[in-house]
């Protein structure tokens, strides 16, 4: 099965199951379930929910059982791209093509439907009835990991802060492998884990999620300086407006691309040993080879 076969088969279901679990939550008439919906339900490639679903594809387990880490993941990715485009934050009034949802609801609102999305995260993940109690404690610790001080969160922290200094190229990577990284290795390491995948597998499969991380990372940074605003769906020359350290800011645009396609190359080895250490991976890999495709410039 291909990225495309892939994505027609399971994502609708799983966009339907990620709306019915803000409706089971929110009243659809309230402005606050407006606001998370705005977001939530607009558009994106749905990489880290797919990644979630695929993994435990590839280790031949039910996909289905996925669901609730899955939601859990795109309802804090979605958190964090609401309080992203603040204007205390990144100031953006664009993603997607579409205006931010600050710029929709109002500061205030679009804050609270950050929030919301932040806790109801967790609450799917407590209450599914498919994930055993100790598969659900350490995924919610996990994916707290990721989102939080020592993830996520310090990576934009860092992010920040490195607005007002000249990183180097490593401290770059450390800062986006915290904020970008941490919550695609989430979702490789809650797929394995639902699918009680063997160690071998893990290893590989974290060291393609840490790679994708730092190429979405890098691919990121390249967008905004390389593409044009129809292309990205948000304002381009953004972070060099707002003294960003990004990698063509340290590389240059050809060194970025260079080290984009290296980044590319370790994540397809580690996609290479999986295929050689399982038998009956290679009709499953290409949906984790046409990811790549995502992040090629």
């Amino acid at each position: 099965m291909n990225l495309s076969e892939f994505q027609s088969e399971w994502m609708p279901r799983f966009d339907a199951f990620l709306y019915s679990e803000l409706d089971a939550r929110v009243p659809s008439q309230e402005n606050l379930h407006k606001a998370m919906a705005y977001s939530l339900m607009g558009g994106g490639k749905r990489i880290r929910p797919l990644l979630v679903l695929a993994t435990i594809s590839l280790a031949n387990s039910e996909i289905s059982d996925g669901f609730a880490a899955a939601a859990a993941l795109e309802y804090i990715h979605t958190y964090s791209l609401i309080h992203d485009d603040l204007p205390a934050m990144d100031d953006d009034d664009y993603r997607r093509g579409r205006l931010t949802s600050h710029k929709v609801f109002g500061e205030s609102t679009a804050i609270l439907a950050g929030d919301a999305l932040l806790t109801a995260a967790f609450e799917i993940l407590a209450e599914s009835s498919v994930i055993s109690a100790d598969k659900k404690i350490r995924l919610i610790g996990l994916l707290a990991k990721a989102s939080g001080p020592n993830g996520m969160i310090a990576g934009q922290m860092d992010d920040v802060e490195g607005e007002k200094k000249t990183l180097t190229l490593e401290e770059l990577k450390q800062v986006h492998d915290k904020k970008t990284g941490a919550l695609i290795r989430y979702a490789v390491t809650a797929g394995c884990l639902i699918a009680d995948a063997d160690e071998p597998f893990i290893t590989e499969m974290e060291g393609f999620s840490r790679h994708l991380g730092l190429a979405y990372q890098i691919h990121n940074d390249l967008k905004d300086v390389v593409l044009d605003e129809a292309e990205t769906g948000k304002t381009i020359h953004h972070d060099a407006a707002l003294n960003k350290n990004t990698y063509p800011s340290l590389l240059g645009v050809t060194g970025s691309i260079q080290e984009l396609n290296g980044v590319i190359r370790q994540a397809e080895d580690c996609l290479d040993r999986v295929v050689l250490s399982n038998g009956g991976a290679e009709d499953k890999i290409d949906v984790f080879r046409q990811l790549l495709d995502y992040v090629r410039i």
